[in-house]
């Protein structure tokens, strides 16, 4: 579906991640099906052989990101799809990625955990994990889409974040989203912002250091490269014992994010330098906070929101321009409270965080009960 001119379409969110996939030039996909992400790999098997792509159902979750790893390598754009449970699997191939610095797009569709869980119920349990989910020291670039025009948007600028990087990039979507049905804005191909990997020269042998993000090679292309998870020197030369070796390679593979942090952060903020209450929320909950924000407004309480489409790296330094004026944020999320945490340690004690949670059967956070958990808070101000 090669879209010349922009073009309203009613589609669902799994729809919308595949498609924006492949208008970001992904051309191979690898997946195990797993409620609820397999619309995707369902739609990327349909798609793919359409524009010349492959996509190949692997035997589990382990082998579906070693596919995308070797792909990427290849020279080919890559994703995959799964859920809480498959997302777990894929943890040390996560790390492999990250250490490699492989290009690829991981997309998790939450439901509620943990284990098997709810396997048909939406939660946002998988926040931290997304983060810390792998050991050692690396830094994850984690997106966050609220719609189905989100899930198209936000899947492309996962592709594009991770060409420009050399890293993984996660797509933390949720079952709702992911399964939801809107009317979105499909964007013309010449209107779509597309980057890819930066290639070596010619007689460049180094790439795995020297630069902060170095060009990536194809194997096949006539490079000599290793590519290992074992600590390594800026040419794939594994040196597992020299501290100083290890220590350069780690501090870059943070510093390529944590320096450029401020250009990865995407959120929607609404009044945050002048409101009494703070509201900070992401995916599938922040759709409560346009509908609750304006009636506390209508009934005299100054509210203001962030809606964070970009998780990892936290923004924090916008949360520390909301607590300025508020003295109260209410974090409301589809777990036992995960990024509350992130906001009170950006708050630094100057507002009161105040959790509203929900887990386990499918319901979600209603725009009447932050309303109403706006107002309690409003009124214990005066």
């Amino acid at each position: 579906m090669r879209i010349a001119k922009p073009n309203t379409c009613f589609w669902q969110g799994s729809k919308a991640c595949a498609e924006g996939a492949i208008t970001a030039g992904c051309r191979f996909f690898a997946g195990y099906p797993i409620t609820p992400a397999s619309e995707i790999a369902e739609h990327m098997a349909r798609r793919l052989p359409q524009v010349g792509g492959i996509a190949i159902q692997m035997e589990d979750e382990m082998a579906s990101i070693g596919a995308i790893i070797g792909a990427s390598w290849a020279g080919t754009k890559a994703m995959t799809a799964t859920s809480g449970p498959g997302f777990s699997l894929m943890q040390e191939f996560i790390g492999y990625a990250f250490m490699t610095e492989t290009p690829c797009v991981i997309v998790n569709a939450q439901r509620a955990g943990p284990s098997t869980g709810q396997a048909t119920k939406c939660g946002q349990g998988d926040v931290m994990q997304s983060r810390w989910g792998t050991h050692g020291d690396y830094s994850a670039i984690v997106l966050s889409p609220n719609s189905v025009q989100e899930m198209f948007t936000l899947t492309v600028r996962a592709f594009n974040l991770a060409e420009k990087y050399r890293t993984p990039v996660i797509l933390l979507s949720d079952e709702t989203i992911t399964h939801m049905r809107e009317q979105i804005t499909v964007p013309s191909v010449n209107n779509v912002e597309i980057v890819n990997r930066r290639k070596p020269r010619r007689g460049e042998k180094a790439f795995f250091g020297l630069e902060e993000i170095p060009p990536m090679p194809a194997v096949g292309e006539g490079f000599n490269v290793a590519v290992t998870g074992s600590t390594h020197d800026e040419y794939g030369i594994r040196f597992t014992a020299d501290p100083l070796v290890h220590i350069k390679l780690v501090k870059r593979l943070n510093s390529k994010i944590r320096n450029n942090s401020n250009e990865i952060s995407d959120f929607e903020e609404y009044n945050i330098e002048d409101c009494q209450i703070g509201v900070i929320s992401y995916g599938c909950t922040s759709r409560a906070i346009y509908e609750a924000v304006e009636k506390a407004e209508s009934k005299g309480v100054k509210t203001g929101y962030i809606r964070l489409k970009t998780i990892w790296p936290f923004p924090g330094n916008v949360v520390r321009k909301m607590v300025e004026n508020a003295n109260k944020i209410i974090v409301p999320e589809l777990n036992l409270g995960q990024i509350r945490y992130e906001v009170e340690k950006a708050s630094n004690g100057l507002a009161k965080v105040i959790p509203l949670n929900k887990i386990g059967g499918g319901e979600l956070i209603t725009p009447e009960e932050l309303l109403a958990t706006i107002l309690k808070e409003a009124k214990t101000n005066d």
